[in-house]
């Protein structure tokens, strides 16, 4: 064992890695689990966390054994730690016999500083046997927060992993995850018997992605469609929708405008899924519409936007989503089109599942939650943070309210109006059939129940339909009414509607958005755009082409980051390349020739 750990774990990041210094509470946590310490770790994606036990397995004696729970992932964690001159591999479904039992072998024989396996497989006596025979130096538990019920990827195969600190109680133990709220952490420390583990929270804030939240005006794909053209054209993206259906359907679209856009969910034949995310991971502009079977452990870190077309079902999975882009802590989007219709088909989803009470109860909340982050007219990651326990001292000034911030109206007026035609209707009747009574519509079924004798019949006419449904989706979110699932979503009032319909309690409401698109870049805490030009064009043809030949994703050859830093600094010698972030010893010796070439051919022809 190392005493003094630091000068050795930064040798082997600058040499192996390729990056100059640790970032936040990275060196703490390397040097923690070096010296044999248990640490849970939250970490938001993009801010390092492989690292806090690649370095420690390659310091301590033996092999790391690193739980993931996705093959996807297991191999690009595996061909990026091989480009950089790691001893990797990993155990899985997608080798054969022969080649399984050859990397167990190289397991036994000490050949290997990290094998990956998935929690099945470690559960399973064969591999038990295999650890008791291998010298391990760390167990890393990666998307720990599958462990816990309460998280949104809960995996029952992660309860099991408890055994490793029976069995193995020398050796240290790493969890990590980039989304745990404090119940998920409270589980997390209990069923891994973490309780002795130290805690590194290095925050939830992702700077460099901009949030923007808008309404659904009936047209979301066009709205979709606008907002790719005029801020991500030819860039990789996710775009998530709610159902299967919905997934191909907006695929087909999204091809037909000429994007190359493929589906994702899991009604897909198994090779067609691998194939579709081999695509996206391979090759550049792919946009992926998923449901969310897709992007657990996608390590891509040139996803520029994640798009929403249906409201996430909670807040912890809107931040898992999203938090898919801009891994290379490059300027990213996340943007989500919403409407009533989402919250309706979310609440009954809750209501029809076969979840206990209490599981109801909290899902219910989680979307409260969520609708709250849609419908506030303050700063979205203040509000974001916070729902975390984290904390931001001013607004953020890179999300859609800190940017352009949202009309309010005095609404209390209408919201009476509202509020008594749900009243006198009974409690009884959808949105859409309470707009028409507000606007005085009459139709046989309006006339059929005597509605157009209320009192309510037609005083909203100073209202559009789609203001009425505005205002309709925003008190259900603020909690003043609440649809019945029972009664065919019926909308019903609830209590916190009295002091309004008394006039006791006024009301400051969002006003309905015009068709916009979100404004762009330059944003406080964001790297600067991506460069253009020559160069950079070229730059990513040789990274294509090295890529290609490998059969693995461009960005495990280089990060755009990396490339972004050549155009900028045009470094004209190898020692000069080295110093570039992102490029370790061995990059260097396999492919500083190459990209050098690229950039002194560039400066002779310019």
């Amino acid at each position: 064992m190392h005493g003094d750990t630091h000068p050795e774990a930064l040798k082997v990041l600058q040499e192996v890695f390729g990056y100059d210094s640790f970032r936040g509470p990275q060196q703490a946590i390397i040097e923690h689990v070096i010296a044999g310490g248990d640490a849970l770790v939250l970490m938001p994606t993009g801010g390092g966390k492989s690292l806090c036990y690649q370095i420690p397995a390659l310091l301590r004696e033996g092999t790391a054994i690193v739980v993931s729970p996705l093959i996807a992932l297991m191999q690009d964690q595996v061909a990026a730690l091989k480009q950089n001159g790691v001893r990797a591999d990993y155990l899985n479904s997608s080798l054969d016999y022969h080649e399984a039992v050859d990397v167990e072998n190289r397991l036994r024989a000490g050949e290997l500083d990290l094998l990956y396996v998935a929690p099945e497989r470690l559960a399973t006596a064969r591999m038990q046997m295999l650890l008791e025979q291998t010298r391990i130096a760390l167990f890393a538990i990666d998307e720990a927060h599958c462990v816990s019920q309460w998280g949104h990827d809960f995996r029952p195969e992660y309860r099991q992993l408890s055994h490793l600190h029976q069995r193995f109680p020398q050796v240290p133990r790493i969890a990590l995850t980039a989304t745990a709220d404090v119940p998920t952490r409270h589980d997390i420390m209990e069923h891994l018997q973490l309780h002795e583990a130290a805690l590194y929270n290095s925050g939830f804030d992702r700077p460099n992605i901009r949030y923007h939240i808008a309404e659904n005006q009936g047209n979301a794909k066009e709205q979709l469609l606008r907002f790719i053209r005029e801020h991500h054209d030819g860039e990789a993206g996710i775009v998530y929708c709610l159902s299967r259906r919905k997934v191909e359907e907006t695929a087909a679209w999204l091809e037909r405008q000429g994007l190359t856009a493929l589906p994702y969910h899991a009604g897909l034949p198994a090779e067609q899924r691998q194939h579709h995310q081999t695509r996206f991971l391979r090759e550049d502009g792919v946009v992926i519409v998923a449901t969310i079977a897709f992007g657990m452990g996608i390590d891509k870190p040139d996803v520029r936007f994640v798009a929403h077309l249906n409201l996430p079902k909670s807040i912890e999975a809107y931040y898992q989503e999203t938090g898919r882009a801009g891994r290379d802590g490059l300027p990213a989007d996340a943007w989500m089109a919403y409407g009533l219709q989402d919250v309706i088909t979310l609440r009954q989803m809750q209501q029809d599942s076969s979840a206990a009470d209490q599981q109801k109860r909290i899902e219910q909340q989680k979307l409260d939650a969520m609708l709250g982050l849609c419908e506030i007219i303050s700063c979205r990651r203040q509000a974001l943070l916070h729902y975390f326990g984290d904390h931001l001292d001013a607004p953020c000034g890179n999300c859609d309210n800190c940017l352009t911030p949202p009309e309010t109206w005095e609404a209390t007026v209408a919201a009476q109006k509202a509020l008594s035609c749900v009243y006198r209707t009974e409690q009884r009747f959808g949105v859409t059939y309470l707009v028409d009574v507000l606007l005085g519509k009459s139709n046989e079924r309006i006339t059929r129940f005597g509605h157009d004798r209320l009192s309510t019949f037609g005083i909203g006419k100073e209202l559009t339909a789609n203001e009425w449904k505005a205002l309709f989706r925003q008190l259900i979110a603020s909690g003043y009414l609440s649809v019945d699932m029972e009664g065919h979503g019926g909308i019903k009032l609830t209590a916190n509607a009295k002091p309004v319909l008394r006039g006791e309690h006024a009301l400051t409401l969002r006003k309905p958005s015009k068709a916009k698109s979100a404004t762009r870049r330059g944003s406080k805490g964001a790297s600067t755009t991506l460069p253009q030009g020559e160069l950079w064009e070229a730059l990513r043809q040789h990274r294509r082409e090295l890529a290609a030949a490998q059969g693995v994703p461009a960005y495990v050859i280089f990060h755009d980051a990396t490339l972004a830093e050549m155009v900028e600094q045009k470094p004209q010698s190898l020692a000069a390349l080295g110093e570039i972030s992102g490029i370790g010893a061995r990059k260097l010796a396999d492919y500083g020739e190459g990209f050098l070439g690229v950039i002194l051919a560039h400066r002779e022809a310019e």
